[in-house]
């Protein structure tokens, strides 16, 4: 038993999970951030869900690259 009483997974397996919550989350977030510029709401609004998109964005390119150099193609 680890930690938290949570059991371990391949490397792979979490990848498998946590892409598809990445893509779903960056679509949200783009919708958010679009109907907030639409909307004219608050300013910081619509910066919290573009840093938001950005986020996941960047989260997607590094879990790219990560499993790229474990080499799967």
């Amino acid at each position: 038993m680890t930690e938290h009483g949570t059991e371990a997974r391949p490397a792979g397996a979490l990848a498998r999970v946590r892409r598809p919550v990445l893509w779903l989350l960056l679509a949200v977030f783009a919708v958010c951030n679009a109907v907030s510029s639409i909307a004219d709401v608050n300013v910081f609004i619509g910066v919290g869900f573009g840093l938001a998109t950005l986020g996941c964005a960047a989260a997607l390119i590094a879990q790219h690259y990560e499993t790229r150099r474990g080499g799967r193609t």
